[in-house]
C-alpha cells in the first residue's frame, strides 16, 4: 500500500503522478460514456445536439479551469483557459479539412461521430508525444523559444496575407492515402460501423484483413491533427512551459471542438474574418516570447487570455455580420 501510495506521489513532469492518472481516466470515461452508452446506435447528429454535447464538454473545461485556477494559482488557471481558447481557434480550419476527407470517402454523417472520437485515442499519444519533446528541448535549449516566437510572427503574416486558393486537388494525390492503399486490402464501400473486416481476397481463397474507407478517415484524420498541432504547439509553450497546462487544455479543447464539427461544418465557410484574428494572436503571441525573453518580464496571463478571447470574439462577430449582409443582399 505504501509502495502504491509513493508511485501515485511520484512527480511526472512536474506534476504528481495521480493527477495525470485522474485526467486520462476521466477522458477515457467520458469516450466509453460517449461511445458506449450514449451512442450505441449510429445516428445521424443534428445541429441541437452537436451544440449540447459542445456545451458539455465547455463546461467540464470551465470547471477543470477553475479547479485549475483554485488549485495552483490564477496564473495557472489563466493559462489554461488561453491554451484552450488558442486551441478551439486554431483548429476552427482543421473542420474544414475533416468535412472535406468524409466527403471524399464518401462517409455518411452516422458514422463520422465514430471516426472523430476514436481518433482521440491517437490525438492522446501524439499530442504527448509532440509536448514531451517540446519540454525536453526547451529545457535543454531555452534558445529554441525565439525560433518559436518567429515561427507564430511568420505564420501570423502568412495567414493574413495569403491569397485565397480553391481547394481542387483531389485527395488522391495525398502521400499517406496512396500509402495506406498500397500497403494493405482497402474495400471500395462501407461496412456499417466496422474499421476492418475478413474476406477473401480472391474466390476461393483465403480470408485476409481489410480496411474499410472509415479506417482510412480515421488515419487522414490523425495526419491532419499532426499538421495543425505544428502551429498550436509552439503557440501554447508561448503561453507555458507546464507540460500538464498544455496537455489538459489541448485535450479538452479538442474534445469539444469535435462534438461541435456537426454543428459547424455546414457554416464553417461563413468564418471570413476568423482567420485575420488568429493571425493577429499568433503574431501577439510570438512578439511575447521576445518580449519576456528579451526583458525578462511576464505579461500577466489574464492580459494575454483577455486579448485572445476579444481578438477570437471580434473575427467571429465581424465574420457573421458580413456573410449576413451578404445573403440578405
Amino acid at each position: 500500500m505504501e509502495g502504491l501510495l509513493l508511485l501515485l506521489s511520484h512527480d511526472v513532469m512536474g506534476k504528481p503522478a495521480w493527477l495525470w492518472g485522474m485526467f486520462l481516466t476521466l477522458v477515457i470515461v467520458l469516450m466509453a460514456l460517449d461511445l458506449g452508452l450514449f451512442r450505441r446506435k449510429n445516428h445521424e447528429i443534428g445541429m441541437r445536439e452537436s451544440l449540447t454535447m459542445y456545451g458539455f464538454y465547455m463546461t467540464l473545461a470551465c470547471l477543470f479551469g477553475a479547479w485549475v485556477w483554485y488549485q495552483f494559482g490564477a496564473e495557472s488557471g489563466a493559462n489554461f483557459f488561453t491554451g484552450y481558447f488558442i486551441e478551439q481557434s486554431l483548429s476552427m480550419d482543421n473542420l474544414f479539412v475533416m468535412s472535406l476527407i468524409f466527403a471524399h470517402l464518401s462517409i455518411p454523417r452516422q458514422y463520422q461521430h465514430r471516426v472523430l472520437f476514436w481518433g482521440i485515442l491517437g490525438v492522446i499519444v501524439l499530442r504527448g508525444i509532440m509536448i514531451i519533446a517540446g519540454v525536453v528541448l526547451i529545457e535543454k535549449f531555452q534558445w529554441i523559444l525565439f525560433i518559436f516566437g518567429a515561427f507564430l510572427i511568420y505564420t501570423g503574416f502568412h495567414m493574413a496575407f495569403a491569397k485565397e486558393e480553391e481547394n481542387e486537388r483531389s485527395l488522391e494525390d495525398n502521400p499517406m492515402l496512396k500509402a495506406l492503399r498500397r500497403v494493405m486490402h482497402v474495400t471500395h464501400e462501407m461496412e456499417g460501423q466496422k474499421f476492418f473486416i475478413r474476406r477473401a481476397a480472391k474466390e476461393g481463397g483465403k480470408a485476409v484483413l481489410y480496411a474499410t474507407p472509415l479506417f482510412l478517415a480515421l488515419c487522414m484524420i490523425e495526419l491532419s491533427d499532426v499538421v495543425f498541432a505544428v502551429d498550436s504547439i509552439p503557440a501554447i509553450f508561448s503561453i507555458t512551459t507546464d507540460p500538464f497546462i498544455i496537455f489538459t487544455s489541448n485535450l479538452f479543447a479538442i474534445l469539444g471542438l469535435r462534438s461541435l464539427y456537426f454543428a459547424l461544418s455546414a457554416v464553417v465557410h461563413r468564418f471570413v474574418y476568423v482567420k485575420y484574428s488568429l493571425a493577429a494572436i499568433l503574431s501577439l503571441i510570438g512578439a511575447k516570447i521576445f518580449y519576456g525573453e528579451l526583458t525578462h518580464d511576464k505579461i500577466d496571463p489574464v492580459i494575454t487570455l483577455s486579448v485572445t478571447v476579444g481578438l477570437l470574439a471580434l473575427g467571429i462577430i465581424a465574420s457573421m455580420f458580413k456573410t449576413r449582409q451578404k445573403s440578405q443582399g
